[in-house]
């Protein structure tokens, strides 16, 4: 085994500093709003701090600035690593995805962090010293797992304290940074500071001051724990155990969910004034033990397996790790465990930070309760049996998710009440000229008849909430609805266990209404698009909160508004020029028509006209119109429109579709990676000779390129996640691969969807071998970033990021219901990919 005499040494070839089991890292990561970034620290498998850096708050959340990272330099003669930062980062002021307020002071710092002997030493030098209306705000801070410290020990100066579950008062009343932020030019066109900070006078509605705004997040804050010069974490447990010690300015113990509920504990020390050398001086001294080797993790599907399907266990092991255990299966029978297979399993090498062994068991296909152990490591039970995708597998996305999701409605479950009629005052026309949050911008014009303020009719019916954050995106709606209508095309799904009654506006879960449930979902999706097609005149882009604080509601969604129309309180339509979402809607459009012919004909001839309208009248802009126009956009909406024929096509037999998709021939082997399942189904629907052969070079390269990408993981798919958990874009990928076999047999091989499928259900990197989908398998998500996260729970059939990468190297899925980018539920796929996934591995086993 490798072993470290030398304390904390700087590693060139992964970026980061080492000690036997501890790595420390340093602006790798590049997310501080969902905590990843800055100083951060790993002990014995477990990431225990990080955000170690300089921001504005003591308890900073998602919504507060942060820097922009300028230069990164690993020193290893010298075993430092230097990153040079500065704020403001003009490109977050006030727009962006999620526009933020900056403070006006602009000032470059440098964070120096160095390895010595058992410690590491972290610096912080300024450009300038901190102007008096920051003294007492401007700090390090260095954010603690809350996850893992409920009800553990800390000692600050001998003193001694317990991690509280709950954020706990007094609160601290100090000056806020927001006066303080008036100076920096503001983007023309851009976010509204007052509006955003929940202020009075914005003249965008605003009706008056609502009090607490998530912008607003640092006049109130809880009083400090503890304070003093150094700070122990956890003495009791040398593999979490670290200690913080300040050479002058004190340490100070917050809580950050008094602020903001995803926050985290934070250990921070105020930047002194006049100082711009060495402002702030930590040095961290993490406990090492020196012979701690990461426990062997057994990774298998939660669910189970069919006999007839490959079975695969994975197991993960510590890179150091040179032992090699017999891997064995047990069955488990009334009389306890017996041994069905021991054999050594194979080597597969290298991934990520760990070493990885496949053990297969495919010759096993006895029905009955199975575990396999590997030394001292055991995996959850499963089965094997050949009902094991018939009932609580993908039925749980249809009888539980996507009702609680559902918008515009009362959705009952016998005593419980997921929520409340929701929204019923949708919506008022967004003003114009304005940049929103979570991506929404309206540009200088409605592009409808209505004025910014007006009160929209008819947007009060269909959709469904998209994740925890309660809005309507024009895509996710269509999208959903796209997915569900191919899942009862292509497997004829016919399941009943929901009433679902739109006069009413009420949903109650297992109370059958003799109504197939996956058709009442395709209609209810298509009742917000075709709705606000008709009240609009065109697609809307989406309908979301009004203001910030009503977007972090969590809980009840009737308690966002007063289902009162036409004041304040109502969420805002946003309308945009979008030829690739108008096509691809479109698209969507065309075969959410078929799905609902025979049950719902009068919406689904609305449907039906309303994307061959969308068709005709998108103009895609020709390459001389905007030379500077990327390759990859007009990809873009050449893909979108491609898909729209095609699913018109389908959907009327009409020449003028088949005509065009065949002109495209040429379009479609330069785009083969991006239309290639787009194309699939088009093979599969014109039954042209030519036309399919004309595509095979092409999806030979599709096929090789895939297999290429899958030979990069032990789990024989491709996995590069970026930050986020990349568990949907294997669903995707899957809900995909499964047309380009059915196109194309003799050239893509059907295992692709298995092991897409069972990476969802467990086999994924990491020590958390939980499926992804929600109450589905022995062991699942059951803390999820939903509706109800604020209540540490999730709802069955909702499907998570997943695992998410802490950069470079470390796989991570955490038992917390605020990450985002590991545990978010969301809608236009996810879910519903998930649930065509296992109806696909159905059917392609002649179930």
């Amino acid at each position: 085994m490798e072993t470290n005499k030398n304390g904390f040494i700087l590693d060139p070839s992964l970026g980061y500093f080492r000690n036997h089991g501890v790595d420390v890292m340093a602006f790798d990561d590049i997310y501080p709003a969902g905590h990843q970034s800055g100083v951060s620290i790993l002990m014995h498998g477990n990431r225990v701090a990080t955000n170690g850096d300089i921001r504005f708050e003591q308890t900073p959340g998602q919504w507060q600035p942060t820097p922009k990272q300028l230069s990164r330099e690993l020193r290893e003669e010298e075993n430092v690593i230097v990153t040079a930062l500065q704020y403001p980062d003009m490109d977050g002021h006030l727009k962006n995805f999620n526009p933020r307020i900056y403070p006006d002071f602009c000032f470059n710092y440098q964070v120096t962090v160095k390895g010595e002997q058992d410690e590491v030493r972290v610096t912080v030098d300024l450009s300038e010293p901190v102007p008096p209306e920051f003294a007492g705000k401007l700090c390090f801070n260095l954010e603690l797992f809350p996850g893992a410290l409920f009800g553990r020990p800390y000692l600050m100066d001998g003193k001694s304290g317990i991690f509280p579950r709950q954020p706990n008062g007094p609160t601290l009343t100090q000056k806020s940074n927001f006066p303080y932020t008036t100076k920096l030019p503001a983007p023309e066109g851009r976010a509204n500071r007052l509006r955003l900070a929940g202020r009075s006078g914005s003249g965008v509605f605003a009706d008056g001051d609502d009090g607490y705004d998530p912008i607003i997040a640092d006049d109130i804050i809880a009083a400090p724990y503890a304070a003093g010069h150094r700070f122990t974490v956890r003495p009791e447990d040398p593999y979490h155990c670290f200690t913080v010690e300040s050479e002058g300015v004190e340490l100070k113990l917050y809580d950050g969910r008094m602020n903001h509920n995803n926050g985290w504990f934070v250990l921070s020390s105020e930047v002194p004034e006049n100082v711009t050398e060495k402002a702030v001086e930590w040095i961290i001294r993490p406990t090492v033990v020196p012979d701690w080797v990461y426990k062997p993790v057994v990774q298998v599907s939660q669910v189970g397996y069919h006999p007839m399907m490959q079975k695969q266990a994975f197991i993960e092991l510590d890179r150091n790790d040179a032992r090699r255990e017999t891997a064995e299966l047990y069955r488990i029978t009334e009389s306890g465990r017996r041994e069905a297979i021991a054999r050594k399993p194979k080597e597969w090498g290298q991934f990520l930070r760990y070493n990885y062994l496949v053990f297969d068991f495919s010759d096993c296909k006895e029905e009955g309760l199975y575990q396999v152990a590997y030394g001292d490591s055991e995996s959850d039970i499963f089965r094997i049996a050949e009902d094991v995708f018939e009932r609580g597998v993908w039925q749980p996305v249809l009888e539980y998710f996507l009702p609680v999701q559902m918008c515009h409605m009362r959705v009952n479950e016998k005593y419980k009440v997921w929520h409340g009629l929701c929204h019923n005052d949708d919506a008022r026309m967004a003003p114009v000229s304005y940049e929103h949050i979570d991506g929404y911008i309206q540009g200088p014009s409605t592009l409808t008849k209505y004025r910014p303020g007006d009160a929209v009719p008819g947007l009060n019916s269909g959709g469904w909430h998209d994740a925890g954050d309660f809005d309507l995106r024009v895509e996710s709606q269509s999208g959903e609805s796209y997915i569900l209508s191919l899942c009862y095309e292509e497997f004829g799904v016919d399941y009943d266990a929901t009433s679902i009654d739109q006069k009413r506006k009420v949903v109650e879960i297992h109370e059958p209404d003799g109504r197939n449930d996956i058709q009442q979902q395709i209609e209810h999706g298509l009742l917000t698009v075709v709705g606000g097609y008709r009240a609009l005149g065109r697609l809307y882009r989406g309908i979301i909160a009004s203001d910030l604080r009503q977007y972090v509601l969590l809980g009840d969604a009737a308690a966002m508004t007063d289902n009162i129309p036409g004041n304040d309180d109502d969420r805002w339509v946003f309308t945009e020029d979008s030829q690739a979402k108008e096509l691809q809607t479109a698209a969507h459009l065309a075969a959410s028509s078929r799905a609902l012919r025979g049950f719902n004909d009068s919406l689904s001839e609305e449907a039906l006209k309303i994307a061959e309208t969308l068709f005709e009248t998108t103009v895609l802009p020709a390459p001389s119109d905007d030379p500077d126009r990327p390759a990859w956009l007009k990809s873009m909406g050449e893909a979108a429109k491609l898909q729209a024929a095609m699913e018109l096509f389908i959907a009327t037999g009409a020449e003028k579709y088949r005509a065009y998709i065949l002109g495209q021939t040429d379009f479609i082997r330069e785009n083969i990676s991006r239309v290639g399942w787009i194309a699939a189904r088009a093979v599969s629907a014109l039954d042209d000779p030519d036309f399919r052969e004309a595509l095979r070079g092409a999806m030979e390269q599709i096929n090789e390129e895939c297999i290429r990408l899958s030979q990069e993981t032990p789990y024989g798919i491709p996995y590069r996640p970026r930050i986020w958990g990349a568990g949907w874009d294997i669903q995707r990928l899957g809900f995909q691969y499964y047309f380009l076999q059915k196109a194309y047999p003799g050239i893509f091989e059907p295992g692709f969807v298995f092991r897409a499928l069972n990476f969802v259900l467990g086999c994924h990197p990491g020590s958390n071998t939980a499926s992804f989908a929600s109450g589905v398998g022995t062991r699942s998500a059951t803390v999820a970033y939903g509706l109800n996260r604020a209540d540490w729970t999730y709802i069955p059939g909702g499907v998570i990021s997943g695992t998410a990468l802490i950069r470079p190297d470390f796989p991570e899925l955490l038992e917390f219901p605020f990450l985002w980018q590991q545990t978010e539920y969301v809608l236009g796929g996810g879910s519903s990919n998930y649930m065509f996934l296992v109806l696909a591995a159905r059917k392609l086993l002649g179930l």
